[in-house]
């Protein structure tokens, strides 16, 4: 079994980002093919619902509540345990999970309809519709199988410093979407059906792509159920309550899709386009520090470390200010040209572009929190705390259901995302204030300089954005290659004047780097 490579946590947040961009590059171009072949309307419908489910349950159970109570547990036992008993952890762990999952799949297949109607209650005044989603459903559901045992190899070899084999994984996902939407639909006769089996093929592939390398550093696992396993019973322990904490941004968006599914048709298409873009720098840098840094904490509270863990908590949230900001204020500013350029082609309209930047817009304005969420949540998994996360979580969907009922009668689709910004908001400042409650967040000096730098270079630029694009009227007009070529000077405006003001305000390299 080889030991865990060791390097700065910006390397390895880089190298994570770097795969992760890689990845939601190839998703954007996976969106704009199936904004081609499917648009936003009923079809469209149909297929995000059905992805959306294993989709969401994925996010929810394997990289929400089981990543983080497993990532604790297994750095614990890799720090104090002995090479056998890690090994038998693992295996136990690695057949425990796979006989939950069959189980939990072979019933949701069964189930479909009724799954459908739980998650997309709007669906039943069209039972034509209704009933093509549950057929979907029925071709993506096995996804949650194999993605889940995806997770499981991807948080081991996060452990072991292996950062880049599991960042990368999600680009299979996207070729087999844009290659079943290419050339599955003219077999098959249905684009809709076409992406359905491009999610179950891609699952296969991602777990296969893991396997061999958790062979190579010797934690090949072999599924031996072992309830009684003392590691297990700790994971299931951290796990029940860890199903609210970290995912309730996801919660928050699977009730937007429920209530969108009671409104205009094409309602959830266009929060998923809108979804999809803030994705973007969420995965690329807030899920990414996140992913590097549980680990760090979990063996800096083994070690009982607590400066280091205070240090790294404080270093996680200044990262994410100098990305999040610009990002959110980019999204609003860019949110039409953005979609025009990416998706207004074949079955996308006008009007489709419209109500996405409105939803896209508004999920904007909480993309920090969202950010904060990914990197202040571990501040409570790595102590082995999941009970805080959750009340904090619970709070913050019952703030959003509130928002969601004031503000979807006046503001549609749009009010459904002002509401999951706003709780967002709400969920971040309760965790961060929970963390400094208990004396593991400590703000380290300089925040009050920090502060006017960021300032000073966002202000420079929203102006630069502001001038550089025209309106959404002239996007319309331009044809695609006028279209890239304005949005990538605006970009490069954009961040370049931000990069270049925080240099001259004093900001280097070296200040961002945080030793493990």
């Amino acid at each position: 079994m080889k030991e865990r490579k060791k390097r700065s946590l910006l390397s390895s947040g880089l190298i994570v980002s770097a795969m992760t961009f890689l990845s939601r590059i190839l998703g954007l171009v996976r969106d704009i093919v199936i904004a081609s072949f499917v648009g936003a309307g009923g079809a469209a419908d149909a297929f995000f619902i059905a992805f959306k489910i294993p989709n969401f349950l994925r996010r929810l159970f394997a990289e929400g509540a089981f990543n983080q109570a497993f990532i604790p547990v297994l750095s614990e036992y890799a720090e104090k345990k002995t090479k056998a008993e890690l090994r038998l952890l693992i295996d136990s762990v690695a057949g425990c999970l796979g006989l939950s999952l069959i189980a939990l799949t072979s019933v949701a297949m069964l189930a479909a309809p009724l799954l459908v109607w739980v998650f997309a209650p709007g669906f039943a005044s069209d039972p034509a519709k209704q009933a093509m989603t549950a057929d979907l459903l029925r071709i993506t559901f096995p996804y949650l199988l194999l993605i889940s045992l995806t997770a499981f190899s991807g948080s081991i070899l996060n452990t072991w410093g292996r950062f880049a084999i599991p960042a990368i994984t999600p680009v299979f996902l996207n070729l087999s979407l844009i290659g079943c939407a290419l050339f599955l639909t003219p077999l098959v006769g249905s684009a809709a059906e076409s992406l359905a089996w491009g999610v179950l093929i891609a699952g296969m592939v991602q777990l296969a792509f893991q396997l061999p390398f958790l062979a190579q550093i010797g934690l090949f696992p072999i599924p031996r159920p072992h309830w009684k396993n003392e590691g297990v019973r700790r994971i299931l322990r951290l796990m029940a309550p860890a199903l609210f904490g970290v995912s309730v941004s996801q919660i928050n968006l699977l009730l937007d899709t429920v209530l969108a599914s009671f409104l205009d048709d094409g309602s959830v298409g266009w929060l998923y386009y809108a979804d999809r873009l803030v994705e973007l720098p969420l995965g690329v840098f807030g899920i990414a520090i996140a992913t590097v840094i549980l680990p760090s904490l979990s063996r800096q509270h083994a070690s009982a470390d607590t400066d280091k863990f205070a240090k790294l908590l404080d270093w996680s949230i200044r990262m994410v200010l100098l990305i999040g900001l610009p990002a959110a204020f980019a999204l609003v500013i860019l949110a039409e040209p953005l979609l025009i350029t990416l998706f207004q082609y074949g079955a996308m309209t006008a009007h489709d572009i419209v109500m996405s930047a409105r939803a896209l817009q508004a999920y904007a304005l909480g993309l920090l929190a969202f950010m904060l969420i990914k990197v202040l949540a571990p501040g409570y998994f790595a102590r082995q705390n999941t009970r805080t996360p959750v009340k904090i979580g619970i709070k913050a969907m019952l703030a959003n259901m509130v928002f969601n009922l004031i503000l979807i009668v006046p503001l549609a689709h749009v009010g459904l995302a002002l509401a999951t910004a706003a709780s967002a908001f709400l969920n971040a400042g309760w965790l961060a204030q929970g963390l400094k409650k208990e004396g593991v967040l400590r703000w380290s000096a300089g925040w009050g300089r920090y502060s006017l730098q960021l300032t000073a270079a966002l202000a420079a630029m929203v102006l630069v954005l502001l001038w550089v694009s025209p309106s959404a009227a002239t996007w319309l007009e331009w044809s695609i290659t006028e279209r890239i070529t304005r949005l990538g000077v605006a970009v490069v405006a954009g961040a370049g004047i931000y990069l270049g003001v925080l240099v001259a305000a004093g900001i280097r390299l070296g200040h961002l780097k945080h030793q493990e």
